[in-house]
């Protein structure tokens, strides 16, 4: 179906006029530091996320990349092609330039830089069923990388960053520029947080203002108000399965971090209706009930009559974000409207591994924003 789509979408407005900020996309040149700072001083929470973050294989500094000129993302069987090579190296890249931040070891520099190099060069044909997936997925976490590196690793060249950025546009952004409206949200969501990412580090407005007005009044399941679709913060995929919700609101939160680096407060819009989506699935995941209103979807394909108990339990790590923002960031939020999405990350700090190239995870590390109180 996504071969014949051709959305057409009103220009929109200019949400972002001034220059970027760089480093601007999960983490500001101010967050780097404090990780650095926080795990130079033994300082928990970061400590213990740290300790976690660089025990992940994709944190080593001998990890080799595997780049390939054809990928494709498929669940058709038999067919896929190379897309694990790429959901690892994307990781590696993006957790190899955070140990460099970290731990100013140049291995690690180099060992980024070399990943991104490796498929700029090579990198030339995206495709399959799930190909809108696979390259909004796998961008994010390379450009992610690509954004520290940048701003902080001199040696990598103009020419080199120059043929990085014509990957992100020539071959990433062609399977997403359309979103996916004939999917379930995460799709589109996948689609708008690799946009807003190839958008800050190629320093296009145009390509960013898109992604961020989809967010807002997208015709699609990814859009805010389409994806957590009433004021109790029941989820678009909430009657599908639980990892699915969980991914869903995690692209969303990712979105408004990269828009808060940017300037903008996209976490607060519609009431904080993305801090009632993630309460909600917090309360259900934590093993209390919650209401669930009968609901089908905007393009009228996934009807859903119960909350679904697939994978219900099973925290994915996404919660120390929203957690940090609303209790650290926010005023006028009380302690009452963010308490499910507290005890979540509290019953998963430190926060491990995001779920593949999924979502960003180690948010213990990432997004800290007060040290640990000591027991008493």
């Amino acid at each position: 179906m996504s071969n014949g789509q051709v959305l057409k979408l009103e220009k929109p407005k200019a949400y972002h006029p001034a220059p970027f900020t760089h480093p601007g996309l999960l983490h500001s040149s101010a967050d780097l530091q404090r990780m650095k700072d926080m795990v130079a001083k033994g300082i928990e929470p970061w400590k213990s996320g740290y300790e976690k973050f660089k025990q992940s294989p994709y944190s080593s500094a001998i990890w080799k990349p595997n780049a390939s000129a054809h990928v494709e993302r498929s669940l058709l069987t038999g067919a896929g092609k190379n897309i694990t090579n790429l959901e690892k190296d994307v990781c590696a890249a993006y957790q190899n330039a955070i140990m460099w931040t970290i731990t100013g070891d140049e291995a690690h520099a180099e060992a980024a830089v070399g990943i991104i190099n490796a498929w700029s060069d090579t990198f030339k044909i995206f495709d399959g069923t799930d190909v809108e997936l696979g390259a909004g997925l796998n961008v994010f976490k390379m450009a992610s990388a690509a954004e520290i590196m940048r701003s902080t690793y001199p040696k990598w060249s103009s020419a080199e960053i120059k043929k990085c950025q014509d990957m992100f546009r020539n071959v990433f952004y062609p399977p997403i520029q359309y979103f996916a409206l004939w999917a379930h949200g995460n799709w589109d969501l996948a689609c708008m947080k690799g946009m807003m990412s190839i958008a800050v580090f190629n320093d296009d407005h145009a390509m960013f203002d898109k992604a961020v007005d989809f967010y807002y009044k997208g015709p699609g399941n990814g859009s805010l108000l389409h994806y957590i679709i009433n004021e109790a913060g029941q989820g678009q995929e909430s009657g599908r399965d639980q990892p699915h919700s969980m991914l869903g609101i995690g692209h969303l939160a990712e979105m408004c971090e990269i828009g808060w680096n940017q300037g903008l407060d996209m976490y607060k819009f519609s009431d904080n209706r993305l801090l009632k989506g993630f309460e909600y699935t917090a309360q259900y995941n934590l093993g209390e009930e919650v209401s669930f209103e009968p609901y089908v979807d905007i393009s009228g394909r996934f009807p859903a009559s119960t909350i679904s108990t697939n994978g219900r339990g099973n925290l994915r790590s996404i919660f120390e974000q929203i957690y940090n923002h609303y209790a650290f960031r926010v005023k006028g939020i009380g302690p009452e409207q963010y308490k499910y999405t507290k005890a979540a990350a509290d019953k998963l700090r430190p926060e491990g591994a995001g779920f593949g190239a999924d979502n960003a995870g180690f948010g213990t590390l990432f997004f800290s924003l007060k040290e640990s109180l000591p027991d008493k």
